[in-house]
């Protein structure tokens, strides 16, 4: 039996799983302005997933590059979604 498919799906599970705290948490403390952080993060998980041998290791780079990228979309969604009062609006944060 071949595993490789259920770990790796099992992989991208917990990442996106792991970034929709992220996310909100992200923009509650910071605001939308910390989409350059992702940006970065994302682009060289994805150049180092071009770089790895390991199946594994290159996959789960390149799910979290791209887990990443998507979620300069979402800090932006999640900004909306906070002025809709869908999420709490952190009273201390300035602008």
């Amino acid at each position: 039996m071949n595993y490789q498919g259920v770990i790796l799906g099992a992989m991208a599970f917990l990442t996106i799983g792991i970034f929709h705290p992220v996310v909100i948490k992200g923009e509650y403390y910071f605001g939308a302005r910390i989409w350059p952080i992702f940006l970065v993060l994302g682009l060289v998980c994805v150049v180092l997933s071009l770089l790895v041998d390991n199946t594994y290791g290159s996959v789960t780079l390149g799910v979290v590059g791209f887990s990443s990228l998507w979620t300069i979309h979402e800090i932006k969604e999640q900004e909306a979604r906070v002025a809709r009062g869908w999420f709490p609006k952190n009273p201390n944060r300035k602008g």
